[in-house]
């Protein structure tokens, strides 16, 4: 459907670019095609191979997966507030779901910081709601389905908008479970350096972290300088 309709249509590069932060990623990995209990297990090259040569491997699939992570900070933009709306981050709203979409929504995090008080309100009502554990919080989401054919029915484009009841709490912002601080330091190939720093404020739970850190181009790394330092011990990265 290209930008002709679906989710693809709010992806207006002018206002992408312009955000605080933005991210392109393309995964491509081999699954295999089994009649059995593993179907489409994910597996890497050589435990395909493995299966393939005890005959339960069929040929390999390719799954391919493109992801666009996106960061608009509108807390410091907009005059300390966050209310947002998608035709406010993307200069366009959803008109239309893409024929070929199998699964098509937009997810609304509206997890309250206070549990006694809704802090937000979310519009239009969505179409159902969701609620899982993440990061050992439980959390609840709006859902908004595509395809569901009363999504487009009392109006011709999703707008969806969030709005804060009590506008005094917002500069109170919630610090997340899992978050980062990164700096350079030092000058020149003798010197420098890249800090980062990874925090985890949960009280007991231990988290698998994947690190991609961006380089500046002035910077060359050497990869046998590496050295990953927890609660003040040496820790060997995988």
């Amino acid at each position: 459907c290209s930008l002709q309709a679906g989710l693809a249509v709010l992806l207006k590069a002018e206002r992408l670019f312009h955000s605080s932060y933005h991210s392109q990623a393309v995964h491509i990995r081999p699954i295999c095609r089994v009649s059995h209990w593993f179907a489409q297990l994910p597996c890497d090259r050589a435990a395909c191979l493995f299966l393939a040569q005890d005959a339960s491997c069929l040929p390999v699939s390719w799954e391919l997966r493109q992801t666009l992570t996106v960061v608009f900070d509108f807390f410091s933009s907009g005059q300390g507030k966050k209310d947002w709306s998608l035709f406010k981050m993307f200069s366009r709203t959803l008109t239309d779901t893409c024929p070929l979409a199998s699964q098509s929504k937009v997810y609304v995090d509206i997890s309250p910081k206070n549990k006694e008080k809704e802090l937000l309100e979310v519009s239009p009502p969505p179409t159902s709601v969701h609620e899982a554990v993440v990061q050992g919080d439980k959390k609840t989401y709006a859902v908004y389905d595509l395809l569901s054919p009363s999504l487009f029915n009392t109006s011709r484009s999703l707008n969806v908008q969030l709005k804060w009841k009590r506008p005094q709490d917002s500069s109170e912002m919630p610090i997340p479970t899992l978050h980062a601080q990164r700096y350079v330091g030092g000058y020149g190939l003798q010197t420098g350096e890249i800090c980062t720093l990874i925090y985890n404020t949960h009280p007991y739970r231990a988290f698998p972290v994947i690190l991609l850190e961006t380089v500046p181009w002035y910077l060359r790394l050497y990869v046998h300088t590496l050295t990953i330092i927890t609660k003040g011990k040496e820790n060997k990265p995988s």
